[in-house]
């Protein structure tokens, strides 16, 4: 029973980063085609115009993937201190494991955000940059 409540919540874990890996592979290469309110990465910047919303979609891509590549073999590693201890050391284990991937799922919107300010104006209009990094 141990071991096979660790081997599930081994899986549990693994989703987080699978899912990451998966859909940070689709969104960069193939983001949704047109601006929506049913998915995608939706906030008011990214949804300004369809160059803000491409350009957010590569942005969270790259970074969930990398995360992603990141935390697989890190939350492997991170399970195997529990591995046939009891069931309740696994669980709490586990769910703190949980907790902080999602905390790092959501702490990307931090960067894609800082790269859509630094890109695209509240209106969506890319913002042109001279060769000394000021805005024209």
């Amino acid at each position: 029973m141990k071991i096979g409540f660790w081997l599930f919540m081994l899986v549990m874990a693994l989703l987080i980063p699978a899912i990451m890996i998966a859909f940070g592979a689709v969104c960069k290469k193939n983001p949704p085609q047109k601006i929506n309110s049913w998915y995608g990465y939706r906030t008011s910047r990214s949804m300004a115009s369809q160059e803000a919303w491409d350009f957010a979609h590569q942005v969270c891509g790259r970074i969930w993937r990398r995360c992603g590549i990141v935390m697989l073999p890190v939350s492997v590693l991170l399970l195997l201190p529990v591995f046939g201890r009891d069931v309740a050391v696994v669980g709490i284990w586990a769910c703190v494991l949980v907790t902080v991937q999602c905390v790092v799922l959501f702490a990307t919107i931090f960067p894609v955000e800082r790269a859509l300010k630094e890109n695209f104006d509240q209106y969506g209009h890319r913002i042109e940059k001279t060769t000394n990094g000021n805005e024209e």
